[in-house]
């Protein structure tokens, strides 16, 4: 029988090309002709999905191939469920029935999270309740557009998904962390999303399970659960989400087994087969009218009480559309033939189902079905998990409590010991603390008895300053303590009285009950060694906590709780706010993934925010080439020359409109030290504009080092270490001597002017304004910048000298420099002279991760305001922002669009800016631009000198390519 079957296969691949139906007619001329050449039995039939496979108690897969054929050659059945097997292996069967069906089979499958779920050698994505902890509505939306093209790569037309009960149950078996969580209109927003995600990659979404799952204590695949209340507290929670989806454009839904006396009365009659449900509530009162598949009728909780094909005939009567694995399907045919006989149902209603379903068929490609391509299949299917699930983990893992100063986040230095609950061996978590703290690691199995808690308890007494506890490997549902011992309880209770702990929860959020009053205490939904390495850089502070509790744990952790960093711009679908959103996420990761496959950067940050509020946030790659540590939303950049606007203009900006700084005036007016020199005369007007004609760069590091190339420090100048007269800083185990200051500012002020009225881009134009800044305000230029703008605005991550407060792997190192410092730049800044300054200059010398650019963003389109705060006037912002110089597209300070864009070669910043448009741009590889016409930030922040070719990125235009992509996503 197996050689039969591959000589069936190959026969299929021969033949395959007659078997792709090409069909050209509309959509309900191709209805009818296919109606047309079904016998009743058949049309019965089209209403019928069979399974292909199942599962066994060792796990052993059984696959159905046989009968499945049997029921296509036989009854001309309409739709396939996909459940486990490789995916190679179900592709090649979907090919071959699709090339023996007189009428093209739809292809389903119950993947709620991503076909993972299913399909072996396909890595799984995060399941609902952890995208209810993202407070990113657009990330929902991206997550089912990714399960939409694996069903699509798949050759599957629907998918059983999204789940939009509102589980308000803690001890619901067989929903729970399915849901999206407990609160109704989340559940029903995110539905939405994941909906039009996978809908818009070509897929049918279903919601499930109607009317509502989430508030039940028995398991529907053995028993019929019951919901007791009132139709009006149907309609005001568990409705509520179907409702919404519905007017969303949903294209099917699933119908429960449950039994709501409510809804229908008759005793062991589920809602999946009652005509009051299906016909009366669904159809009639809420008026969907899309796919209605029932719950698999093998399920216990209704199969008991209709054997033998009546429960088909029952599913038909309450009004469904395709009944789910309905088992016995020539008793299901000769039950419904002979009701529909005795006029229980009819040919008018039958009729009515199968031209629906053949509808759905024909809209979702069936018409012209082409085989599956298997080559690279699994490597296809598994192309965009990763890198899902990072961003999930990202934006949900979530800090519930903090209440031990000092503790979190977790630095090096103390004594750290990590205890892994349900562990027999390292996990990731496990090797990275070991690796980041130098941790001892301990495993507490859940099948060790009490007698082990006090021994252990005793042993950590006095020998660690704090303990970790993760909690591992237990179960999703709530049985039995989710499966950890009380054993492992205990021992977390009195971990917890005798140390400073951290404790994380790598799973179901519920367990949490049992320790919600731990001191530092982090809620990681997933288990998975993706989640496991952001939640290590979590409690490190690499990354910032920005979930929040989808369900109420206990009385002290409700829905909606979660230490979350102030957000002034949050996120909200590209959709809302005019992007095509799928094709936003697609231009841009197509251009950052491409110039990192080609080393012009090693990973990056983009954002991009509308109207205030942020529509794209993603990180792209890792710190270095050679590194395992990815980039982070919150990674800290060296911005270039971008501190020139982001320090320095915003300082003169504020000054200007306090009426202390007169751009009329000259250097000399401000700085009595450039009296007597060339500089003396020279207007603020001009030095802003980058047209005084000083020179655009003096390499004030080349007197310092040895020979004419430059390869090394001169120990004239410099020290290994600090002391008395080395106290400059312009690298690690670099220090210059601290005179070497004042000669630099000699320097610059013996340099020759260059001639004539000329635009001439110049760092000192701006080392100059720095110091203006300073005299006036009587401060450091880092002071008072930190003090007026960055702390007012919670900037945490925005200042000069990071490496003063932050760890190094906060921060994207820069350019390992082969001459004059010879190393690794990282956390020092990269520009020499910024560096000789000791890192703060007025050109150079601020770092700042994306988030806080765009707040200081949002405050110039803004017009000078951010959240009730006053930091200049609008028409301060308009008049530096604009076009001022007949020789340039400079306005004061901002760089602005080239006036004839338009007609340029190489419009810049790219084509499709506003004339209204001003930012700027970082040798390092960063960049923000403001376009007031549209409401436009978009910041991008990379380390592109870290490459083996720096020009590449120059090259290849990639912050260009993802500005205008931003705008086709908008305006097209």
């Amino acid at each position: 029988m197996k050689r039969l079957f591959l000589f069936a296969i190959l026969l299929w691949s021969v033949t395959a090309i007659q078997a792709q139906r090409p069909s050209f007619l509309p959509a309900n001329h191709w209805v009818d002709s296919v109606f047309k050449t079904l016998t009743k039995e058949q049309k019965i039939a089209q209403l019928m999905v069979l399974r292909l496979s199942s599962i066994g108690p060792n796990r052993t897969i059984t696959f159905f191939d046989k009968e499945v054929e049997e029921a296509i050659r036989k009854y001309n059945i309409g739709a396939i469920c996909l459940f486990q097997g490789g995916p190679v292996k179900q592709a090649n069967l979907i090919n071959y029935f699709q090339s023996i069906a007189q009428t093209p089979l739809m292809v389903a499958i119950d993947g709620e999270n991503g076909l993972g779920m299913r399909l072996d050698s396909v890595q799984g994505l995060p399941r609902q309740m952890m995208m209810g902890a993202v407070q990113d509505p657009a990330l929902i939306y991206e997550y089912g557009r990714v399960v939409g093209e694996q069903c699509k790569r798949m050759g599957i037309q629907v998918n059983y998904a999204p789940v939009v009960d509102v589980n308000n149950n803690p001890n619901n078996p067989v929903i729970n962390d399915r849901s999206f969580g407990e609160d109704k209109y989340k559940v029903a927003e995110y539905g939405i999303q994941y909906m039009k995600g996978m809908q818009d990659a070509g897929t049918m979404a279903c919601a499930k399970h109607f009317p509502g799952h989430g508030d039940v204590d028995v398991d529907s695949h053995y028993d019929l659960p019951i919901i007791n209340k009132s139709k009006e507290q149907l309609d005001s929670l568990e409705l509520y989400p179907f409702r919404e989806i519905f007017k969303a454009g949903i294209g099917s839904v699933m119908i429960a087994h449950l039994a709501v006396p409510a809804i229908d009365n008759t005793a062991n009659r589920a809602t999946s087969i009652s005509k009051n449900n299906v016909t009366n509530l669904l159809r009639k009162e809420m008026h969907y009218n899309g796919l209605t598949f029932t719950d698999a009728l093998e399920m216990k909780g209704v199969a008991k009480y209709y054997p033998d094909g009546e429960i088909s005939l029952q599913a038909l009567i309450a009004g469904n559309d395709m009944l789910c694995l309905p088992g016995d399907i020539p008793g299901s045919i000769d039950k419904i033939l002979k009701a529909i006989r005795k006029r229980k149902l009819s040919w008018k209603a039958i009729d009515a189902h199968v031209k629906k379903v053949l509808h759905a068929k024909y809209e979702y490609g069936l018409a012209n079905w082409k085989p599956i391509e298997t080559k690279n299949l699994t490597a296809d299917l598994n192309s965009k998990v990763g890198a899902m699930r990072r961003l999930i983990a990202e934006k949900a893992l979530t800090l519930l409590r903090n209440d031990d100063y000092g503790i979190y986040p977790l630095t090096k230095g103390k004594r750290v010991a990590y205890v892994g609950f349900g562990l027999t061996k390292d996990n990731v978590f496990a090797e990275q603390v070991r690796k980041d703290y130098d941790a001892q690691v301990y495993y507490f199995d859940y099948r060790l008895d009490s007698a082990k808690v006090a021994p252990m308890l005793e042993l950590f007494k006095n020998r660690y300053d704090v303990v970790v506890i993760g909690m591992h490997n237990y179960s999703r549902y709530p049985a039995n303590s989710f499966g950890v011992s009380n054993a492992a309880l205990s021992l977390v209770k009195g971990l917890q009285q005798q140390h400073q702990t951290i404790t994380l929860a790598f799973g179901n959020p519920y367990l949490i009950k049992n320790f919600c009053d731990a001191k530092v205490l982090v809620a990681c939904y997933e288990d998975d060694d993706i989640t496991q390495t952001v939640a290590t850089d979590l409690i490190a502070g690499r990354l910032q906590a920005k979930g929040k509790l989808p369900v109420t744990v206990c009385e002290s952790l409700k829905f909606g709780d979660g230490l979350v960093i102030k957000r002034l711009l949050p996120g909200v679908p590209a959709a809302t706010l005019g992007f095509k959103q799928a094709q936003l996420n697609d231009s841009i990761d197509a251009v950052m993934y491409d110039a990192i496959r080609q080393q012009a950067i090693p990973g990056g940050v983009v954002l991009v925010a509308k109207d205030g509020k942020i529509v794209f946030e993603r990180a792209y790659g890792y710190l270095t080439y050679d590194s395992t540590e990815p980039v982070y939303p919150e990674t800290i950049y060296d911005l270039a020359s971008v501190t020139k606007i982001m320090a320095t203009t915003v300082s003169v900006m504020k000054l200007y409109d306090e009426g202390k700084i007169d751009l009329q005036k000259t250097l000399g007016d401000y700085l009595p030290w450039v009296k007597g020199t060339n500089k003396e005369g020279l207007k603020l007007w001009d030095v802003i504009l980058h047209q005084a004609g000083l020179k655009s760069f003096i390499p004030f590091y080349r007197e310092t080092v040895n020979g004419a190339d430059g390869n090394s420090p001169n120990w004239n100048f410099y020290a290994l270490k600090p002391d008395s007269a080395h106290h400059v800083r312009v690298a690690d185990h670099l220090f210059m001597r601290n005179d070497w200051v004042d000669t630099i500012y000699s320097r610059i002020l013996t340099s020759n002017l260059e001639p004539g009225n000329r635009y001439i881009y110049s760092d000192n134009d701006f080392i100059f304004l720095g110091k203006v800044v300073e005299a006036i305000t009587g401060m450091p230029l880092e002071a008072y910048v930190k003090k007026t703008f960055y702390d007012k605005l919670d900037m945490t991550s925005t200042g000069f000298k990071p490496r003063d407060r932050f760890p190094l792997n906060y921060i994207a190192p820069t350019e390992k420099e082969a001459g004059f410092r010879q190393q690794l730049i990282q956390g020092d800044v990269h520009d020499p002279g910024a560096a000789m300054f000791g890192g703060v200059a007025g050109h150079a010398g601020l770092f700042s991760n994306a988030y806080d650019l765009a707040i200081l963003s949002q405050v110039l389109l803004n017009g000078g305001v951010l959240g009730g705060q006053n930091f200049f006037s609008k028409a301060t912002v308009d008049y530096f922002t604009a076009y001022h110089s007949d020789i340039s597209r400079r306005g004061l300070g901002f760089d602005k669009p080239e006036k004839d864009n338009a007609t340029r070669k190489e419009p810049y910043p790219t084509l499709s800016a506003s004339p209204l448009t001003y930012g700027h741009t970082g040798f390092t590889g960063t960049c923000f631009w403001i376009d007031p016409q549209y409401n436009l930030v978009y910041i991008f922040l990379s380390n592109r000198v870290n490459s083996p070719d720096i020009n590449k990125f120059l090259r290849m235009n990639v912050r260009p390519r993802v500005h205008e992509a931003i705008y086709q996503a908008l305006l097209h």
